[in-house]
């Protein structure tokens, strides 16, 4: 690939003069900043991290009065917090983890010692530890004690209470424990040690959830106290992110025929070079790309962190692009590529801002998009009604599925019709029955011609252009396509709109960044909790072996839309057309198999099922499987009318599994499959393991040369890699020996 000097001297010019321009308010610019920053800043929970925003409100700690959120504050007062454990007690390998592997024999100075060496042993393996049975003398000296995983023994049935919502089991009978009792000489040793558990460790990324595990070491602390600091990058910093040049097609264009249609305010251009090359210098796998216009001016700008990435190759069957959110007052456009994860929450792929909105922009975009994400594309794609970013989808990603998203749909009804829904208390409950809950045609047009008869909007312009869009956002007239149910997470718990509860129109740029950071770190938190309850609890659930069966594939959230699935199904009827295909002309399904009909009790209307004993498929008129990925009432009626008692396994997608971003691509079938058969790399470990090594061969001349004889041809044995993978085709790879040019010439990381 060919880079223009000239190119990226005017770059260089642009941002100089925008920099220049700026030193006159210079220091009006970082009061308001220090002005906002003091009111805007959160303090964070010095026990777990999290931030005041999101817990109840602060509690005192040992530290002073709100340094600790609700939940740590309570543990606090009752003197349940553990004590700080020294710095030096770093994450241990596999090697120090079999060294502490606890052995009868054993002994420790206190019962204290016997715990800190069992409990930092859990949490390298992945359990939380509870004080279980003691013996106590007289003088209340522990004789003995027993320390058992948490996950022991089984909940008490407290008879009497009927409960609607029962809590998941945490408790399972698992064995693991070790035992201690006291010798002569006053020391404790282990007399018994049982290491094997009945369930799976917590992941290693949630096991400070665990309550014993919920200790802040002195590292820890020091992290905290400089979590709001920004300092920027230093020159030599900023040179060495800006080597780490990713692999481009040859035919990738990043130019703009035209000039940007939005003008750039004063000091914007340095600002966004500033924070994404910083975010490079923190993370390889951070991926950023730029558009320049017809003057050689940055137009447009894509990044994507390594989360976002690697959410992709697991949830990036579907896709919604959301460009209605704009981060400030002279309408500069935040792009939003948003998908949903395994527990129905909505996750960000990649943000772009867009100073030109061009059919010939959003084609750099999505195409830019495509080689961030390895060259994997999306199935189903849902957008707001705009004509430049239809046909850029149309142009890039011609075999998707495009269709209008019912949330924007819904947003843009609250604008077009604000007065309707003020003035109505009902207006908005029958809106949304017909966007989102309708399931056949004919309930949404009855639907519709009653909310325009009952509301008196029969003429209304913007209701009669909708309308005419049907085909493209109503749910009857998508059901086949696959949309992972991503409106009703959109409905439920929108990004956008978390965006603008942490985010102030008024911020420079640089602060929205920060801002930006900070407001995508919460918003991934709840992932990380939802994947710490589904691996440390189990639904209690009747004796069902289906549910049991999908309540240990399916993460809690999918289970409970399967669960609704179930006890509709119990209250079902089920008639049997017979095995002639041609006697019931209901859609695609006519094909050959044994062909009922059912209906829920209390529900309207009538579905049919097909079931072919041959390969045990089967297939439902109400499409919900198409749809959402879970199979619906009717075909477990079939199922149990036909004694099969589990659902085969073709009908787990792995996008909803607990362990989809473990599981292999010969196991269950489903959309979603990860890009690469390994699992995905850990900067920060590789890292770690990168500095080891240059320690040990810093005072080593022959072995320091051997390794950058190996560093040097990495890049052409990746790109030879990549090449075979077919990832991307048409590639040109940069090698080591044009990693000094690239820095100068090149506007895409």
């Amino acid at each position: 690939m060919q880079f223009d000097h000239h190119h990226i001297n005017n770059i260089d010019e642009e941002t100089e003069q925008q920099q220049q321009h700026s030193n006159g308010n210079n220091e009006q610019l970082q009061h308001q900043q220090v002005l906002f920053e003091e009111a805007s800043t959160a303090p964070r929970c010095l026990r777990c991290g999290i931030s005041a925003n999101a817990t109840p409100h602060m509690r005192r700690g040992p530290e002073g009065p709100r340094t600790l959120c609700n939940a740590c504050g309570i543990a606090w007062a009752k003197g349940k917090m553990r004590k700080v454990i020294d710095a030096a007690d770093a994450p241990l390998d596999d090697a120090a983890i079999a060294q502490m592997l606890p052995e009868v024999g054993m002994e420790f100075q206190s019962e204290d010692k016997a715990y800190e060496f069992y409990n930092r042993y859990a949490g390298q393996v992945g359990f939380s530890v509870r004080k279980s049975s003691s013996d106590k003398s007289s003088e209340n000296i522990t004789r003995s004690r027993t320390f058992v995983c948490s996950r022991e023994g089984f909940r008490k049935e407290k008879k009497g209470k009927e409960v609607k919502k029962p809590r998941p089991e945490t408790r399972i009978g698992c064995l693991a424990r070790m035992t201690i009792k006291i010798t002569p000489t006053g020391t404790y040793r282990v007399t018994e040690f049982l290491p094997d558990h009945n369930h799976q460790p917590a992941p290693p990324s949630t096991t400070h959830m665990l309550r014993s595990q919920r200790i802040l070491t002195d590292l820890q602390t020091s992290d905290v106290d400089n979590s709001d600091d920004a300092a920027p990058p230093t020159k030599s910093a900023t040179t060495a992110g800006l080597r780490n040049i990713n692999f481009l097609p040859t035919e990738y264009n990043n130019t703009l025929r035209s000039r940007r249609m939005k003008p750039m305010h004063t000091g914007d251009a340095g600002s966004i070079l500033k924070y994404l090359q910083s975010m490079q210098m923190e993370n390889p796998n951070f991926f950023y790309a730029i558009q320049v216009d017809e003057d050689d001016k940055l137009t447009n700008f894509f990044w994507a962190d390594s989360k976002s990435r690697e959410d992709f190759s697991y949830f990036g069957d579907v896709l919604c692009v959301d460009t209605s959110y704009k981060i400030n007052s002279y309408g500069r456009p935040l792009a939003l590529f948003i998908g949903v994860n395994h527990h129905k929450q909505t996750i960000l792929f990649g943000a772009s801002l867009i100073y030109d909105e061009s059919v010939e922009s959003f084609k750099w975009l999505f195409d830019t998009f495509t080689i961030a994400m390895r060259g994997k594309h999306p199935e189903t794609v849902l957008t707001d009604h705009l004509l430049a970013v239809e046909n850029a989808i149309g142009m890039t990603w011609p075999g998707a599925n495009h269709r209008l998203c019912a949330w924007h749909v819904h947003q843009n009804a609250a604008k077009y019709l604000n007065h309707i829904f003020q003035g109505s208390k009902t207006f908005s409950k029958d809106f949304l029955r017909c966007i989102y809950d309708c399931e056949s045609e004919e309930e949404f047009i009855l639907g519709w011609r009653g909310m325009l008869e009952k509301y008196d909007l029969r003429n209304n312009e913007w209701l009669c252009k909708l309308f005419e869009d049907k085909e493209r956002w109503a749910p009857p007239y998508g059901r086949h396509v696959f949309t992972a149910d991503i409106n009703s997470s959109l409905q439920c718990e929108s990004l956008t709109c978390m965006l603008k509860k942490y985010l102030n129109p008024q911020l420079d740029l640089l602060s929205f960044f920060k801002h930006f950071e900070r407001a995508l770190d919460e918003h991934r938190y709840a992932e990380l909790q939802a994947d710490f309850n589904a691996s440390q609890s189990f639904p209690r659930i009747p004796q069902s072996r289906l549910l049991r069966q999908a309540a240990g594939i399916y993460t809690p959230v999918v289970f409970e839309i399967f669960r609704r699935e179930f006890e509709m199904f119990v209250d079902s009827v089920l008639y049997s057309c017979g095995g002639s295909a041609t006697r019931f002309q209901v859609g695609v399904m006519e094909q050959p198999g044994e062909y009922f009909k059912v209906g829920v009790m209390d529900r309207p209307g009538e579905h049919f099922v097909r079931f072919d004993s041959s390969d045990m498929s089967v297939a439902c008129s109400c499409k919900k499987f198409e749809f959402m990925g879970v199979q619906c009432c009717h075909v477990l009626k079939v199922l149990d009318f036909r004694n099969i008692k589990e659902l085969p396994k073709r009908y787990f997608l792995k996008r909803w599994r607990k362990d989809v971003k473990s599981y292999g691509d010969e196991e269950v079938g489903g959309t979603s499959a990860p890009i690469s058969m390994s699992a995905p790399v850990n900067v920060n470990q590789e890292l770690n393991h990168a500095n080891h090594l240059m320690e040990q061969i810093s005072q080593d001349p022959p072995a320091a040369n051997l390794h950058q004889q190996s560093f040097y041809g990495a890049p052409q044995l990746i790109g030879q890699g990549y090449a075979m993978q077919g990832v991307i085709n048409s590639q040109q790879f940069v090698s080591g020996s044009q990693l000094n040019n690239c820095t100068n010439n090149s506007s895409m990381h």
